[in-house]
């Protein structure tokens, strides 16, 4: 089961930070010619926001699990991810924009955060 969850929880941390760190150094323009279009919907600090909280999530699933200090935090992060990725989904259904992208990220929030729970049962 600890080889399930690094798949996981590395796969997800990878696009993660990825995806945090280009809304962090990036400007609203810049990601919405990128094709973020859903960036209209927000304030420049609520898109850096939502990065920092991508990052931080993305810290969340393997920092506790990989030094075995407060290794219950990682399930949190995942559960975290999942409901900012609903967010994702409801805001691009709302706008008419393809949502499958966030539900994939979503449901493999959830299934990494099931995993850490069962691995710390």
């Amino acid at each position: 089961m600890w080889i399930a969850y690094w798949a996981a929880a590395g796969s997800l941390t990878a696009l993660f930070l990825v995806a945090g760190v280009t809304k962090l150094l990036r400007s609203r323009t810049a990601l919405k010619t990128a094709g973020m279009g859903y960036v209209d919907d927000f304030t420049d600090a609520q898109v850096k926001l939502i990065g920092a909280a991508e990052i931080a999530g993305a810290a969340g699933l393997i920092l506790p699990m990989l030094s075995g200090i407060a290794m219950g935090l990682s399930p949190v992060a995942g559960f975290s991810l999942a409901a900012l990725m609903a967010g994702a989904v409801i805001t691009h259904a709302r706008r008419g924009e393809p949502f499958l992208v966030p539900l994939v990220l979503a449901v493999g929030s959830v299934a990494a955060a099931v995993l850490g729970l069962l691995l710390l049962g």
